[in-house]
C-alpha cells in the first residue's frame, strides 16, 4: 500500500515513522526544501522529533506530486488554518480514489467550518470521490514515537472507511477505535484545546488542584453542549477524544496550549508567547471560532469567553477568573435540576 504523509511536523512525523515501520510505503512531505534535504541527512526530524530515526521505508520529499500521486491512503497533517490551501494544492495531483485522513485539531474561525468539511470544500476535482476520516485522540507524538502505550479514535461516516483506517494504524503499542460520530470527534479535538489554555492560566496564577479540577469539569460541559448543538452524540464527549484528549492537552508537558495559558498567566502577551513557539497552538484560532459558534447556536460558554478576553482584550487573568467564579448561581447540569 501507498501512503502519502502531508506535514512533517512532530505528529505527521510521528504518523510517518509508525506506518513504516509497519511495512508501508510512506512518503512524508516536508514543505521547505532545504529543510528536507537536512533531515533526509540527518535521519530524524531534528526540530519537531529529535531523537527518532527514519526508518528504511520512509520516504521524504518537497515535491507535493510525488507525495499524493498514486497514493491509497493521504494522511494530513498540517495546521489547520492552512488545511484549506493545502487540500487545493493536494486536489491537481490525486490521481487514485485515496481516504484521506485528517489528524489537525481545530475549527476554521471565518467559515466556522469542521476541518473534514474543509478539506472536501476544496477538492472541487475530486469532491464527489470525497472519503475523509478523522484520526483524534489523547496523542502526544513524543510518546507514539518511542513506542509508549497509546489508544486513538478515528473517525468516518462509511463503517468499512473507519476499520480500513483502524487496520493499518494498529499496532501493538497504538490502538485505535472506530467511532461513526465523526462530529464529535471533531469537535472534542479542537475545544479541548481552549480549556487547555485556560489550564495553562490557573497554573500560570498558581492555583491549586481544586481551581484545575473545576475548570478541567466545567470545560467538558462547554464542549459538550455545543457538540449536541451542532449535532454530536453526548457518549463520545466521555470517550478518548472528549475527556481522554481534555485531560491530556491540559497536564501534559508537551502540550503547547498549556504552554500558552501558562505563559498568559505569568502576565506575557499573546504575540510575545506564539513569537517564541516554534509549532502552532491551535487552541488560539479555536478560540474564536467556538466563541462565535456558541453565539450562533445560543450556547453558554464562559470559561471560551473569558479565554477569549484574555487573548484578545487584554483582560487580566485573575479578573477573567474573578467573572468565572461570580456568575449568576445555577444548577450543575441540566439534567439534574430541580424542577
Amino acid at each position: 500500500m501507498e501512503i502519502g504523509v502531508i506535514g512533517a511536523g512532530s505528529w505527521g512525523t510521528a504518523l510517518a515513522i509508525l506506518l513504516a515501520q509497519k511495512g508501508f510505503s510512506v512518503t512524508l512531505w516536508v514543505r521547505r526544501t532545504a529543510y528536507c534535504e537536512k533531515i533526509a541527512a540527518a535521519g530524524e526530524n531534528i526540530d519537531y522529533l529529535p531523537g527518532i530515526s527514519f526508518p528504511p521505508l520512509l520516504q521524504l520529499t518537497s515535491n507535493l506530486k510525488q507525495a499524493v500521486s498514486h497514493k491509497e491512503i493521504i494522511v494530513m497533517s498540517v495546521p489547520s488554518h492552512a488545511v484549506a490551501e493545502t487540500s487545493r494544492s493536494i486536489d491537481v495531483y490525486i490521481n487514485s480514489k485515496p481516504i484521506i485522513v485528517n489528524t489537525a485539531k481545530g475549527l476554521i474561525e471565518g467559515s466556522l467550518r469542521r476541518l473534514s468539511q474543509v478539506i472536501c470544500d476544496n477538492l472541487p476535482l475530486h469532491q464527489s470521490q470525497c472519503r475523509v476520516a478523522v484520526l483524534s485522540g489523547p496523542n502526544h507524538a513524543e510518546e507514539v514515537s518511542r513506542f509508549i502505550p497509546t489508544a486513538s479514535v478515528v473517525a468516518a461516516e462509511e463503517k468499512l472507511v473507519a476499520e480500513q483506517i483502524q487496520d493499518i494504524f494498529m499496532t501493538p503499542y497504538f490502538r485505535v477505535y472506530t467511532n461513526p460520530d465523526v462530529i464529535g470527534v471533531e469537535l472534542g479535538g479542537a475545544l479541548k484545546n481552549i480549556i487547555a489554555i485556560a489550564y495553562g492560566v490557573c497554573e500560570g496564577l498558581g492555583y491549586g488542584d481544586n481551581t484545575k479540577a473545576a475548570l478541567i469539569t466545567r470545560g467538558l460541559v462547554e464542549i459538550t453542549r455545543l457538540g449536541r448543538a451542532m449535532g454530536a452524540r453526548s457518549a463520545t464527549f466521555s470517550g478518548l477524544t472528549g475527556v481522554g484528549d481534555l485531560f491530556v492537552t491540559c497536564t501534559s508537558r508537551y502540550s503547547r496550549n498549556r504552554y500558552v495559558g501558562l505563559m498568559l498567566g505569568q502576565g506575557k502577551k499573546l504575540k510575545e508567547i506564539t513569537d517564541s513557539m516554534l509549532m502552532v497552538a491551535e487552541g488560539i484560532k479555536t478560540a474564536k471560532a467556538a466563541l462565535l459558534l456558541s453565539m450562533h447556536y445560543g450556547i453558554k460558554m464562559p470559561i471560551t469567553a473569558e479565554v477569549c478576553a484574555i487573548m484578545f482584550e487584554g483582560r487580566k487573568p485573575e479578573d477573567a477568573v474573578k467573572n468565572l467564579m461570580q456568575r449568576e448561581k445555577t444548577f450543575e447540569i441540566e439534567e439534574t435540576a430541580f424542577e
